[in-house]
């Protein structure tokens, strides 16, 4: 068995179960498909540094089973009393769009019965704590907006919010708590907010020389990245180059030079893909959907439930490109008949 053949291996089956049931399964030959798109003088060195990177970014159902089940009992988040904690703490279901807090509560109601007799459904909210559960925080914009909404409309005038993901990009905390803390002023409330995570992901502009997450160290100056530099620029805001050579806190990469590799030749695909997919809105950015005028988010985090939106265009936007991680959209579900009693908006 050639490198070649032996990584193409390796991803497939470290990211074996995504979207199972749901898209054909992951093979070899799916993850040939997708770097046969990109020059092959570099497709060898984008399949070893794609093959470290999901090592570590990729997160599979089984880690976020293992996840879950140790916060359901982590003495710290439940007094010392799980059994007493779940039981008398709201479990919020009141995300806005898509299905994915849906999705992490069918799981942690599965963990609820086995190790307390009880489900999600019979967990009251009469101790003053609540939960609120997702996959990820990116922007901060999502879990911010599903907060502040019910901070304003159902929080009682005291409570205690445990915010439980398996991604949390620290911008996205940031952004998020400055919401919700403002809600809760203006509400004449007090709510105190603690954040559980199984992945810290750094992404906040003032620490870019220690991000984990795409933000290119050269600027390219070429024919196809020049127009859209040239196009931010002219908007007022000129991409700011990453100063350094580290490979972040989190350590996701394998080595300067690969994370150089990845950040160059994915903002290269982006821009190819913006040009091949015309239709593509303005704020799905070379490097993944972004609201502010950047290269774009650039993070890396994958679960085995969906591809974010916030990684870069090569992984997950499809036709006529191929992607890796094809994507799930938030109008599309595959869920039905779960609820929780402390739902608002499903």
């Amino acid at each position: 068995m050639t490198r070649r053949d032996q990584l193409l291996v390796s991803i497939s089956s470290t990211i074996a179960d995504y979207r199972q049931n749901e898209i054909p399964s992951i093979t070899p030959e799916h993850v040939e498909r997708w770097v046969n798109q990109f020059n092959p003088p570099i497709q060898g060195p984008i399949l070893e540094e794609i093959n470290h990177v999901l090592g570590n970014t990729y997160c599979n159902r089984q880690d976020v089973e293992r996840f879950l089940q140790g916060l359901a009992l982590n003495a710290n988040l439940t007094d010392g009393n799980p059994a007493q904690f779940w039981k008398h703490c709201g479990i919020l279901n009141i995300q806005s769009a898509g299905s994915s807090q849906k999705q992490m509560l069918q799981i942690f109601d599965t963990i609820l019965q086995a190790n307390f007799g009880y489900s999600v459904q019979q967990c009251t909210p009469s101790s003053g704590n609540f939960v609120y559960i997702d996959d990820g925080v990116f922007s901060g914009l999502r879990v911010r907006q599903d907060i502040i909404q019910w901070v304003e409309n159902d929080a009682p005038a005291n409570a205690t919010l445990h915010v439980i993901v398996i991604a949390l990009h620290l911008g996205g905390e940031w952004y998020a708590n400055q919401g919700i803390s403002k809600a809760a002023v203006d509400c004449n409330k007090s709510l105190d907010v603690h954040w559980w995570r199984l992945v810290s992901v750094e992404d906040r502009k003032a620490y870019i020389v220690d991000s984990d997450v795409l933000r290119p160290r050269v600027i390219p100056n070429d024919e196809i990245s020049t127009p859209y530099v040239e196009m931010l620029t002219n908007v007022g805001y000129p991409p700011t180059a990453r100063p350094g050579n580290s490979i972040g806190k989190a350590k996701l990469f394998s080595s300067p030079e690969g994370r150089d590799l990845l950040e160059r030749e994915f903002l290269h695909a982006g821009l190819h893909i913006r040009q091949i997919c015309p239709n593509l809105p303005e704020v799905c950015r070379p490097l993944g959907f972004h609201g502010l005028r950047t290269l774009g988010f650039g993070s890396l985090i994958v679960t085995y439930r969906n591809c974010p939106n916030a990684c870069p265009l090569a992984f997950w936007v499809g036709d006529p490109w191929y992607p890796l991680f094809p994507r799930r959209t938030n109008t599309e579900t595959v869920l039905s008949g779960f609820s929780s009693p402390w739902s608002q908006r499903i």
